[in-house]
């Protein structure tokens, strides 16, 4: 599985940020290397949250929320 985690701020309160996962590829179609060149569906969840900037992404491959290193 491959999750689409996004950096947001807030565009009211800009230093208000959090990370969100945007998609995984249990919903959509997602692979690593769409995820890492900017995967479109950021663009099509971004167009759905304008009061929200994307300050970044990352990819994350596997289940999260495990605890190890």
């Amino acid at each position: 599985m491959i999750k689409i985690i996004a950096g947001l701020c807030n565009l009211a309160s800009p230093a208000s940020c959090h990370e969100q996962i945007v998609t995984t590829s249990d919903f959509a179609d997602v692979s690593m290397q769409s995820c890492l060149m900017g995967a479109p569906q950021l663009a099509e969840w971004m167009t759905q949250h304008p009061a929200e900037r994307l300050a970044g992404w990352r990819c994350v491959m596997g289940q999260q929320g495990g605890r190890g290193a």
